[in-house]
């Protein structure tokens, strides 16, 4: 045989020694904020507190109203889109346009839970919507007194959507919607 052969053929078992294997697919770790709540007290028919690592700012699309706002979360590109209707007299036909939007997910969901939210004292009444799975906006709501004020939200994060990897972000921000729910007060 050639020295060339050999010189190759020793290049290929000295190449072949080390044992490689694929690594599972990771995620960046996240780091979550102090949980730290302030006054949102700009909005003239609404106030509630919003976390102090929010970011409210109107929202800018052509069918905009005046009351309503985009809480972003820079650290989580995400943001929670909010609308805001007086009533007059057609809360039923709101509702229903809260569900149908909510139900248009269905089909990418993996299942969708109703949190129902009464709080007489205040005179908030409210459903919370959890969506399971890959769907574009996994926590949806719904907050109104019944006779004069609706509020809308719903949380999309700008990325493709990934339970997997999601999860744990949402929950997070779950419990900030949830707070601000609690805390909103009609004017």
């Amino acid at each position: 045989m050639n020295l060339k052969y050999w010189i190759i053929l020793l290049l290929v078992f000295a190449a072949c020694d080390r044992n490689t294997t694929p690594k599972p697919t990771g995620y960046p770790r996240v780091v979550y904020p102090e949980r730290e709540y302030v006054l949102f007290d700009k909005a003239r028919p609404y106030a509630f507190e919003v976390p102090a690592y929010a970011d409210v700012v109107p929202h800018q699309s052509n069918i905009s109203e005046p009351y309503w706002y985009d809480i972003r979360f820079p650290a989580f590109k995400g943001t929670l889109h909010l609308s805001y209707k007086r009533l007059e007299n057609n809360v039923d036909a709101y509702i229903e346009d809260t569900r149908t939007l909510v139900y248009k997910h269905a089909s990418r969901s993996d299942g969708i839970s109703e949190v129902p939210f009464r709080d007489t004292a205040n005179n908030r009444y409210g459903i919370l919507y959890d969506l399971a799975g890959n769907v574009a906006s996994s926590v949806q709501f719904f907050l109104t007194d019944s006779t004069e004020h609706f509020l809308r939200g719903s949380l999309y994060f700008n990325t493709t959507p990934n339970s997997d990897s999601l999860r744990p972000i949402i929950r997070f921000v779950k419990q900030d919607i949830e707070h601000m729910i609690e805390t909103v007060q009609w004017k």
